[in-house]
């Protein structure tokens, strides 16, 4: 059996309740989560298999994660066209600190860039990857705008901002495609964000369901691990939001998958 693909809002692309993201395939550092190693090729490969064998269709990476992106061109190969593929502009990772430019130039170099690292033609779509000042990038700088022409030359096919804050996602929605928000069963504040979304038909993307990676959660139902609790309830909110879970190990991937199933069947 394989998930279902369920429709991203009104952008005509069709994914998996379940993506994959990419952070550390490519990159150790700035991240809250405990010490870890890079994953070895093989073990890349074994999660894109995973992925395919299950119907997760989704896989989200940015030019801040490393690595990710130009491992994923060398490793996706023939796999290219079975996979819908998030990017992102706007935050540069470089010597382990963060900034950012969401200026129209470097929007375009950027997707430009990210095209050449995954080897393909076409970004299924990009986030803007904001700043925690989202409201100023997306009413100040001409990021979205840029984003848009690069959609009308086709590089682009949706999108999107991956946001901060409620009032950066409510600025957000009537502007792109698809917004990005951070959402846990500890951590609801951008539900409104989520339902509104639905309402208009935009495309929602949730990360940081596992709170990256503290799972201790109150209230937690019996028989039920904490991962598939946060599987779980994420799916159930409205307008078939994908989740993006950032894995290296393919045993891990599979749990998600499982909760994923139980949540769909």
């Amino acid at each position: 059996m394989k998930l279902p693909q369920h429709p991203l809002g009104s952008t005509g692309l069709h994914v998996s309740p379940l993506g994959i993201g990419t952070v550390k395939w490519g990159r150790t550092e700035g991240l809250k989560h405990a010490a870890f190693s890079l994953p070895e090729d093989k073990v890349c490969e074994a999660l894109l298999d995973t992925a395919l064998e299950s119907g997760v269709t989704l896989l989200d990476t940015a030019p801040a994660y490393g690595i990710a992106e130009e491992r994923l061109g060398r490793l996706l190969g023939a796999r290219r066209d079975s996979f819908t593929i998030f990017s992102k502009t706007g935050e540069i990772f470089r010597d382990g600190a963060a900034s950012w430019d969401f200026s129209a130039e470097h929007t375009t170099r950027s997707v430009e860039e990210s095209l050449l690292r995954l080897r393909t033609d076409a970004l299924d779509g990009v986030l803007v990857h904001s700043s925690r000042d989202d409201l100023a990038v997306i009413r100040d700088t001409p990021v979205l705008e840029a984003l848009h022409a690069l959609k009308s030359r086709g590089l682009v096919r949706a999108v999107g901002v991956s946001v901060m804050s409620v009032e950066g996602g409510m600025a957000a929605l009537p502007l792109c495609d698809v917004v990005m928000v951070a959402w846990n069963p500890g951590f609801r504040e951008h539900e409104p964000v989520i339902r509104e979304a639905a309402r208009l038909g935009k495309g929602v993307l949730l990360k940081k369901v596992f709170q990256s990676g503290d799972l201790k959660i109150a209230d937690m139902p019996p028989g039920v691990t904490p991962a598939a609790h946060c599987v779980r309830s994420a799916l159930a909110l409205p307008g078939h939001p994908a989740v993006i879970v950032g894995t290296i190990h393919p045993g891990h991937l599979r749990e998600n998958i499982a909760a994923a199933f139980l949540t769909e069947n």
